[in-house]
């Protein structure tokens, strides 16, 4: 199994009626020198995620890692509160902007985002522009346009999904032991090494009392948002952001898996010719968990644009 290099500690912090559990690794005396890390995981991911990435940081840095509301660790505070049916995009920039109050008052940050956490941060960028000194989008590409003739059925869909939800037929499958959590990682990705898969396993789903494995991911994720994506008014937002920003790319095209011919690469090229500051870069032999595929060559890239050297 892969050990780990830079052990990481857990945090319970309250917010916003959820008790958060936030990943650290560092200490706050190299605040002195470096400006605090703050990384954003992805859809279905957990804050353990970054573990491969963090330990091929050469610099020592103050890191913190939230495990978003409904994934990993983080719960309602009151026990007794079942899970909620849906989850609204706006609440993660609720919980981030509270976080970092939390851990950091006004002090800007550095940010990493992945994925959904990737679009989290280039929205929270544009908003709190004051509060990014750094920004780093790693495979964060939003969504495909919508337009107003799909209201109708979009909230006819999320209605139709919750009454699913509520009658159990919208779920997450349990598996029978660790070794079958692991092999789930590897097929979602086949390039993360076995290593990695097994540590991450134990990270990514729990032991329940009659010994299945449960991914540590409530199933209204899988709802449909009730919001179309506003490609117009994300744009908006985007030209917002004053921070320096790098958007690293997996070499295997996402959006073509993903979206087909709805939303291509270019568009999302297109879209972000707004943003006053970008670079971008491929990451060779990677797919979208790029942070697992190349751990190493990824935290060198990050760290050469902190450093000013990109």
């Amino acid at each position: 199994m892969y050990q780990p290099i830079k052990n990481s500690s857990s945090q319970f912090i309250p917010i916003r009626d959820q008790r958060y559990h936030v990943r650290t690794w560092g200490n706050k005396e190299s605040l002195k020198h470096h400006k605090p890390l703050v990384l954003l995981h992805g859809w279905m991911d957990v804050a353990a995620s970054f573990q491969f990435m963090v330990d091929a940081l050469k610099i020592d840095r103050f890191i913190i890692a939230p495990d978003w509301r409904g994934f990993g660790l983080t719960k309602s505070i009151d026990s007794r509160t079942r899970p909620v049916d849906h989850y609204l995009f706006a609440d993660y920039l609720g919980d981030l902007d509270f976080l970092l109050d939390h851990y950091f008052q006004d002090e800007p940050i550095e940010l990493v985002g992945h994925s959904m956490g990737g679009n989290i941060s280039m929205i929270y960028s544009g908003v709190r522009p004051q509060r990014i000194h750094k920004l780093i989008n790693l495979e964060g590409f939003g969504m495909a346009s919508t337009t107003p003739s799909q209201a109708a059925n979009r909230y006819a869909k999320w209605m139709d999904e919750i009454k699913e939800l509520h009658k159990g037929n919208i779920n997450l499958k349990p598996y029978k032991n660790l070794a079958d959590v692991a092999q789930r990682l590897i097929k979602n990705n086949p390039r993360i090494s076995p290593d990695k898969a097994e540590w991450l396993a134990g990270h990514w789903a729990q032991e329940d009392l009659d010994g299945a494995w449960h991914i540590l991911g409530e199933a209204a994720h899988k709802v449909s948002s009730v919001h179309l994506y506003r490609a117009d008014e994300t744009s908006e937002i985007h030209n917002g952001i004053s921070a320096p920003v790098l958007c690293v790319t997996a070499e295997e095209d996402s959006l073509q898996k993903w979206w087909g011919k709805s939303y291509k690469i270019e568009e999302f090229y297109e879209r972000m010719k707004v943003v006053k500051d970008i670079r971008y870069h491929e990451l060779a032999n990677t797919g979208h968990m790029l942070h697992h595929d190349q751990p190493l060559a990824l935290a060198k890239l990050i760290e050469n644009f902190l450093q000013n050297n990109l």
